[in-house]
């Protein structure tokens, strides 16, 4: 049954990777089963067998699909099966699709799809890597035209030394997390996020995954050789050469002129009538090739682009090479939000809104990593109207998720930790107007965001892009691409980062790869470019994190309690908690583990229902001083709640620094008094002292007489033990 199976093994990173075709999926154009350590992933590359009609681009589709089984979890939804992909799953289709799509023929339409479904999750070996390695060898084997195969590994680095695809114990202390893909001479692919990574160590890591992806190439190529089909031929859709030298020297003089300006709105009314003129001289002329004049129209453009790159060092919107467009940064746009800032850099324009949350607003994941909740969350949005155009909305797309998780890499290692800033923390970044390189405007505009809600971010970041024209060894970068220099170019190079380094980077080519050369001068411009945005630009307009949260922010305190405390502090059926919620205007949350979340808009409530807290949580000593409720008067003295359940008396001797004939002259039910604990006895009843405390609070004298107050502490005037009460708790309690 199947006379095809075979079996290529090799080892990586010390982990054998095991490739299996013939067995699974047969009807497929290119099939194969990884297996690397225990993750497995089936992979198959199929293509249509007639071009897409009307379609002026390639149709390549890439899913990475997640299937819960893979990690022994069955999907938390109604229906209990997997639903639309996540935004991790849509992510690694994107890191898959970016070195596999240049390889394709320019030139081709027919439809062509990609799957890699994970089956089997061993969380040391990264499902989106062996995915990489089975879809390469998938189209190596398959008879669809492909210039492959490519590799692709993820990088750490821990203590100084490099790790190729590190475990999952690694990657939770590794200073960065890059993934690189490589064909056999060149850099594919970059996406990393790190820690303020230097340019050099991070270039040093690239071309060292490289060196491991030539040897994986290799092996794929070996697959290739001995299993891979003859490649396809099929219909070219570019257009004749006669055609497309009639419709240049028709208009390329009028090209070129409508091309000169750094407004995109001027260009594209320019650019109307050519098309109009273009159509009227050469529809009747080429009469077969009628839907192919806008391609030619196209490729003039492109060309005339790249030829002033390459040939003058010219930009079409007069800039240098190495010139930023106009910049302005502002902040506090908006009223009753809790931090907003804007990025505009030409006409690209992101307004990013921060909104603080509580741990209960964190975002829960049902995926199949070992990630099960979000703190930070950082979405983008792109609407029709930021390029002049008229969609409905459709909710994000694969390019919404991509730069959202792009800006939030960015911007991760610079958000403080739980113990330091107990908040939820989303970021919404909306492009307001779009001219090239939206996301990294998100990244600008989100640190201006975060720092006007006083976020106390380690360090500001900013984003930058880096564009590339080649022409045979020939090539030529520059900084801050806008949108004609992305489409017409050959590179997206997009670095972000402190003062310090990197802290995410995402590589987009339309060529097969990079050389060490050109990828060196790319973090070189890029780190100048963004070095000046921040010190230039951003910094001027807020130095700091503010110290302040909005007056609209909730304001949140931390504390962490034994685990045993726990029940105390929650009461029986949650009386114990609802009550303090209730009497201090706030939400509280305790994890497992004994951490406590309090959230009020008023810090001053949340430092009540914090002592009152702890106040719980601990034990009450000797010494300590409690603000407390009046709960009882007897003959002998009050008892004072310190505490929801916590309660103690004040012996009539000790209510005030002067004699005390009766308890109610001194004292009614329903006060709130300071109490100092003066003794605990053995059965756990707590002594208190009123007077005590005013002596140390207030600094008040006490006065010299021997009546009433001579009784010994612990005993009513009948010199009778005094019995502890446990009520229910009382309002707003301060320890002192």
């Amino acid at each position: 049954m199947f006379e095809k199976f075979k079996v290529f093994e090799t080892t990586v990173a010390g982990r054998p990777l095991v490739i299996e075709t013939g067995k699974m999926a047969q009807l497929a154009g290119g099939s194969c089963m990884v297996r690397y350590g225990e993750t497995n992933v089936l992979c198959t590359a199929t293509m249509s067998d007639k071009p897409r009609e009307g379609v002026d681009f390639f149709p390549l589709s890439v899913d990475f699909e997640e299937k819960l089984y893979s990690v022994g979890k069955i999907p938390g939804s109604f229906q209990r099966r997997e639903g639309r992909a996540s935004e991790k799953a849509t992510l690694a289709s994107r890191v898959i699709d970016r070195p596999i799509r240049p390889l394709f023929p320019k030139d081709m339409r027919n439809d062509v799809g990609v799957v890699a479904t994970v089956m089997s999750v061993d969380p040391d070996c990264l499902p989106e890597i062996a995915a990489m390695w089975g879809v390469s060898v998938a189209l190596s084997i398959s008879s669809i035209p492909w210039d492959g195969p490519v590799s692709s590994v993820s990088l750490g680095l821990i203590d100084g030394q490099y790790i190729i695809n590190p475990t999952a114990q690694q990657r939770e202390i590794s200073e960065m997390a890059v993934t690189v893909a490589s064909t056999a001479n060149l850099v594919a692919m970059i996406e990393a996020s790190a820690n303020e990574i230097s340019n050099d160590v991070m270039f040093d890591g690239i071309m060292f995954a490289h060196e491991e992806n030539k040897k994986i190439v290799e092996f794929i190529n070996g697959i290739r050789q001995e299993i891979g089909e003859e490649k396809i031929d099929f219909p070219s859709n570019d257009p004749s050469s006669r055609l497309y030298e009639a419709v240049e020297a028709f208009a390329q003089e009028s090209v070129e002129a409508a091309l000169n300006t750094d407004d995109k709105r001027i260009r594209d009314e320019r650019l109307k009538p050519i098309y109009e003129a273009v159509h009227n001289e050469f529809d009747e002329k080429f009469p077969e090739e009628v839907g192919k004049i806008d391609d030619c129209l196209y490729k003039l453009q492109k060309n005339i682009v790249r030829r002033r790159l390459l040939d003058e060092g010219k930009r079409v919107d007069g800039r240098g090479i190495n010139d930023l467009r106009p910049l302005d940064a502002q902040i506090d746009l908006l009223s009753r939000v809790h931090g907003s800032g804007m990025f505009t850099r030409g006409q690209t324009q992101v307004l990013t809104v921060t909104t603080l949350g509580t741990a209960r607003d964190a975002q829960l994941l049902d995926g199949i990593d070992q990630e099960e909740e979000k703190r930070y969350i950082h979405h983008y949005n792109f609407p029709s109207y930021s390029v002049g155009e008229t969609k409905p909305a459709r909710g994000p797309g694969r390019r919404e998720i991509g730069h959202g998780a792009l800006a939030e890499k960015a911007l991760i290692p610079v958000i403080p930790p739980i113990e330091d800033f107990p908040y939820t923390i989303r970021l919404v970044s909306e492009v307001l107007s779009s001219n090239g390189s939206t996301s990294q405007g998100a990244i600008c505009g989100s640190t201006l965001s975060l720092m006007a809600a006083g976020v106390p971010i380690k360090a500001p970041v900013a984003g930058i892009s880096c564009g590339l024209v080649t022409q045979g060894d020939r090539f030529m970068t520059m900084v801050d691409i806008q949108g004609l220099e992305d489409f017409f170019g050959d590179m997206d190079f997009k670095v972000a980062g402190t003062h310090k380094g990197i802290t995410a980077i995402q590589m987009d080519l339309k060529i097969h790869g990079l050389t060490p050369e050109i990828i060196k001068e790319a973090l070189t411009k890029t780190y100048d470019a963004r070095v000046y945005i921040l010190d230039k630009v951003m910094l001027p307009v807020i130095s700091e994190p503010r110290k302040e949260l909005s007056k609209y922010a909730p304001k949140m305190l931390m504390t962490k309690i034994d685990i045993e405390k726990i029940g105390d502090v929650i009461g029986k059926q949650g009386k114990v908690i609802q009550k303090i919620c209730a009497d201090c205007s706030c939400k509280i949350d305790v994890e497992e583990d004994g951490t406590v979340f309090i959230t009020a808009l008023d810090i001053n409530d949340a430092k009540r229902a914090l002592e009152l807290v702890e106040t719980i949580a601990k034990d009450p000593e000797i010494g300590a001083v409690y603000k407390g409720i009046v709960t009882r008067l007897m003959q002998f003295g009050a008892f004072v709640e310190i505490a929801p359940g916590k309660e103690g008396l004040v012996h009539i001797s000790k209510l005030d620094v002067k004699r005390v004939e009766r308890v109610e002259d001194c004292v009614n039910v329903g006060d709130h008094v300071i109490v100092k604990v003066t003794e605990i006895d053995d059965q756990g009843r707590i002594n208190l002292s009123r007077r005590d405390a005013l002596i140390e609070i207030e600094g008040l004298v006490p006065e010299n007489d021997s009546g009433a107050g001579a009784q010994s502490p612990g005993r009513d005037n009948r010199g009778r033990n005094n019995k502890r009460y446990s009520g229910q708790g009382g309002r707003g309690d301060n320890r002192r």
